[in-house]
């Protein structure tokens, strides 16, 4: 007889063999593109991910160190996981300890997608071929998508936040198959999720009533989905405890719980800015069908390039859920044993009303290239809507799979064209460039030489020296020059919660003394420090002009 294998995995394991090649895959995908892209220059492209690196950074690094350095806006949870990475002055400078939670989020969502199709569609406790097939489909079509896997190289946080959503949706679907213990893992993942991006706060919204409504139903003839009510009050506090905890820091911080959504660096607080007479707002505001349709094209361009195929994908997503549900009003059709897995599934369209009250309430705005005013902005927010387009497709597969009235052949076919249309759409996305890729080309090309420029004059001079500068804008400067950031005064050091200056802060004194506190002046025109120097003697060494960027002069101050 063979020996039996110790520690052996079932089929139905949540870590089996078909989990751990696709973890393989996944992995081998991430570190190449990764490679890639970092000799290519395009892994700090996004003034957003140098913005990101930089505000971890200085949690350690800086005159004024400490958790309030992650400031508001943004929330902490993809600032604290670099943090461990940007220790290292080469990972920080290069860009690096940005990108490493971005690829390690990147393999638990494929892991994730296939999770979550697999079980929802698997009948029995042994998942069956076509749930596999399905399962595999969706992973497919997730990890192969170019802007997701250029978006994983950087330290933007899509990745991070599309895994968190997956496993947020698995769990729920391991719920309601009868795992109990899987609703506390949800709500871990979804008090993660609300750590990381402002979506999940909708997502929480969502799911929460409905895992109130199965603890109410709960053991009555109404529901099939047994839970303790314990259960239920725990989950609520997990998921609530991240957004109470980001309205209470933000009400200590800065005397206003919602500073983030109504502050000076909120979104709405910069549209206001950029409005006036000949620029009344952006597509959408205001407009609640408009901003839909925008997010809505943002997720079409994100996974195919021509607009015939782009509708495709709509179509066939749409037909993978519409008959699924058909499906299960057919009593002598083979379907999953209840209909709670499947419709949970639906959490995953969240996106699309989030996006479309973001952009017409929220000052979110979202430039498309096919669309006015016919630029890219916001253009990678469409990645949120790829899992569903993912699982749709996948549901579709096995839906045809399953079918009784097809031939095999026939069956096969349909099949294949499936794969055939998300081949076609990839390799034409790749051959013109990822829109997220191409979004960053296209809005911080003049930002990034213009950094590089101003990093050459930083690296000369002494690196003993204190520098006097504003960060908000050309943070990637210093970062390129690898000086450390305590050894520059800037917005950040002061005391946040004294409004609208600190009148002790080291900010502040800088600001009205240079001479006595700073080395060297960076001033770019029209910001805080520039406004300062304008009365002052301070001896210019040289100014650094470059298209669409103000210009900076560089002082010695003492």
């Amino acid at each position: 007889m063979p020996k039996k294998i110790k520690n052996a995995l079932p089929a139905s394991s949540p870590w089996d063999s078909e989990v751990r090649l696709l973890a393989w895959l996944a992995t081998c995908v991430s570190v190449i593109s990764f490679l890639y892209y970092f000799q290519h220059g395009d892994v700090l492209l996004y003034g957003d991910a140098v913005a990101h690196l930089n505000i971890a950074r200085r949690v350690f690094d800086s005159k004024t160190p400490g958790l309030l350095q992650l400031g508001t806006v943004w929330l902490p949870l993809p600032h604290l996981l670099m943090i461990p990475f940007l220790l290292s002055k080469e990972l920080w400078q290069r860009g690096v300890g940005g990108s490493i939670p971005s690829m390690v989020a990147y393999v638990f969502g494929v892991i994730g997608i296939f999770r979550l199709v697999r079980c929802a569609l698997s009948r029995a406790v042994e998942p069956d071929s076509p749930a596999r097939v399905a399962a595999w489909t969706a992973a497919v079509v997730f990890a192969a998508n170019p802007n997701l896997i250029y978006m994983q190289t950087t330290a933007m946080g899509e990745a991070l936040y599309l895994a968190l959503f997956l496993w947020v949706v698995v769990y729920l679907i391991e719920f309601l198959r009868g795992d109990a213990k899987a609703l506390t893992k949800c709500g871990l993942c979804l008090a993660g999720a609300c750590l990381a991006r402002y979506d999940a706060w909708f997502l929480a919204a969502a799911i929460v009533p409905v895992v109130v409504l199965l603890g109410i139903m709960s053991g009555t003839r109404f529901s099939t989905v047994r839970v303790r009510r314990a259960l239920v009050v725990k989950f609520i506090l997990i998921a609530a405890a991240a957004p109470s905890l980001w309205l209470g820091y933000n009400a200590i911080v800065y005397r206003n719980a919602l500073e983030f959504a109504n502050g000076p660096y909120s979104a709405k607080a910069i549209e206001r800015k950029t409005q006036n007479g000949t620029n009344p707002g952006h597509p959408g505001s205001g407009n609640l069908l408009l901003a839909g349709r925008y997010f809505l094209k943002s997720a079409e361009v994100n996974v195919a390039e021509r607009e015939p195929l782009q509708r495709l994908w709509i179509f066939l997503a749409l037909a993978g859920a519409i008959s699924s549900a058909v499906r299960f009003r057919k009593s002598n059709v083979p379907a999953p044993t209840h209909p709670a897995p499947l419709l949970a599934i639906l959490f995953l369209l969240i996106p699309i009303p989030f996006y479309a009250l973001s952009v017409a309430c929220g000052g979110v705005p979202i430039f498309i290239p096919p669309w006015w005013p016919f630029t890219h902005y916001n253009v990678r927010y469409g990645l949120q809507l790829l899992p569903a387009f993912a699982v749709g497709l996948a549901i579709l597969v096995y839906v045809i799979m399953q079918s009784v009235r097809w031939k095999p052949l026939a069956r096969l076919a349909y099949v294949l064209s499936v794969f055939a249309l998300v081949v076609v759409s990839y390799v034409q996305v790749w051959r013109s460039g990822p829109v997220s890729l191409v979004e960053a080309q296209v809005n911080m090309r003049n930002r990034h030489q213009f950094e590089t420029q101003l990093a050459v004059w930083l690296q000369k001079l002494p690196a003993d020296s204190t520098l006097l500068m504003y960060l908000g804008d050309h943070v990637g400067a210093v970062q390129q020059a690898g000086i450390p950031l305590k050894h520059v005064i800037n917005e950040g050091n002061h005391r946040t919660w004294r409004q609208p200056a600190d009148p002790n802060g080291l900010w502040e004194h800088a600001l009205a003394d240079p001479a006595k506190y700073a080395d060297y002046v960076i001033a770019f025109e029209g910001d805080p420090v520039w406004q300062a120097v304008q009365a002052r003697n301070l001896h210019a060494l040289v100014e650094i002009h470059t298209t669409g960027q103000a210009p900076a002069i560089l002082y010695r101050a003492r």
